[in-house]
């Protein structure tokens, strides 16, 4: 009986000795391998802590050409081309000009800011209660400052003086009108102010009108044709510009900048080049494509023993190969006042002036000058430039005129 319970504890023994060695068996297949030692570095083989991050040697140069993954074949594409850009799109956008219709009036304000001084102080002496001899030689003061010009100031106060008299009781209306009126008799509003720049479609061939820009240097040519260039075409016309003034530095860009904002064409030479050739190619190529008016901006000044005049006649002899030259049109500078005059007097002797551009006549107050030029020349003033703007050149106008001088 004791054998059988030894045997059987024996048993129990062994069974729970072989279960505890599986078990141990499968705790060390689930626990990760432990690291190589390397005493030689002073490095522990203890495992590292949760949560620390374990050092790593930078791996070489093969791993890490086997760990890259392959690169992908890269897919080589022809570029699309660009659209080229259409002809509306390369060309510039035209200004559109306004028309010359009433320009003048819509500009009174500004030539009345600058022209009335000469209409109130002329006012403000007839409305004394007493007109002596002292307050007829300031009238007379007021006008020779104006650059009416010594003749035609006798005839204006000697007018006065007479109507004065006759009107007896002066109210400022009756002063008003009674200067309005004068002054617009100075003026002279039957000179024929007209711009010949229609194409001469009864000649055989058919050639456009010429115009020819004249002036010293300075007084604004150049600009003066471009922004008549504008009133033309807003008037209908098709212009071509002949930039003749070449030998001034950028002229003919100049020029040929104010013809691409409105469609006009611009025909030019080489710098220093002959200014009558110019002319006689603006007006040929002109004809063969049936426009209506050429423009020819001429020289202010010479770089050679030519004299300018000479030049000036050249030019006008050289354009009339192909038919008569339609205006001649005197460019001055308001503000340089009776020194204009002298400058008109010797262009009158050599191209026969047809018309004159007064241009900055809004930056002075001697408006005079268009009645002095006017009386020197016998031509009629056809133009006024009242600005820098680009539609700031007006057909002159007799009445708008007399109203802004006297406010």
């Amino acid at each position: 009986m004791e054998y059988i319970i030894l045997t059987v504890v024996i048993a129990v023994v062994l069974l729970g000795a072989a279960a505890g060695l599986v078990v141990n068996g499968r705790r060390r297949r689930q626990l990760p391998p432990s690291p190589p030692s390397d005493t030689s570095l002073g490095q522990s083989t203890r495992p590292a802590p949760v949560g620390t991050a374990t050092p790593t040697e930078p791996p070489t140069a093969a791993a890490a050409t086997a760990a890259a993954p392959a690169p992908e074949t890269a897919l080589v594409t022809e570029p699309e081309p660009e659209p080229e850009p259409s002809e509306a799109a390369l060309t510039p956008a035209l200004d559109v000009p306004e028309p010359t219709a009433g320009r003048l009036v819509r500009l009174r304000s500004r030539l009345s800011r600058s022209q009335n001084s000469m209409g109130k102080g002329l006012l403000a002496l007839l409305s004394r209660d007493r007109l002596d001899e002292e307050t007829w030689e300031e009238i007379e003061e007021v006008l020779l400052t104006a650059d009416v010009g010594v003749q035609p100031t006798q005839e204006l106060v000697e007018r006065l003086r007479t109507r004065v008299k006759v009107l007896g009781t002066r109210t400022p209306d009756d002063l008003r009108t009674l200067l309005r009126e004068e002054l617009l008799a100075l003026i002279d509003p039957s000179m024929d102010r007209t711009l010949h720049t229609a194409r001469h479609t009864e000649a055989e061939p058919p050639r456009p009108a010429v115009v020819l820009v004249v002036g010293v240097n300075g007084v604004g040519k150049t600009t003066t044709s471009g922004k008549l260039a504008r009133v033309l075409v807003a008037d209908g016309r098709t212009v071509v510009l002949g930039a003749a003034d070449t030998f001034r530095a950028a002229a003919a860009d100049q020029l040929q900048t104010w013809g691409e904002r409105v469609g006009a064409r611009t025909v030019r030479g080489p710098e220093a080049g002959d200014p009558a050739s110019v002319a006689f190619d603006a007006v040929k190529e002109a004809t063969a494509e049936g426009a209506d008016t050429v423009l020819v901006d001429t020289a202010g000044r010479l770089h050679t023993k030519t004299g300018l005049m000479d030049e000036l006649g050249k030019v006008k002899r050289v354009v009339e190969k192909h038919g008569p030259v339609d205006e001649v049109l005197l460019v001055l500078d308001a503000t340089t006042g009776q020194n204009g005059l002298v400058q008109a007097r010797v262009f009158a002797e050599v191209v026969d002036i047809t018309g004159i551009v007064l241009t900055k006549l809004d930056g002075t107050a001697k408006g005079g000058i268009v009645i002095a030029v006017q009386r020197q020349l016998g031509v009629p003033v056809k133009l006024i430039g009242l600005g820098e703007g680009a539609d700031d050149l007006a057909p002159f106008d007799p009445a708008a005129f007399a109203d802004a001088l006297i406010g």
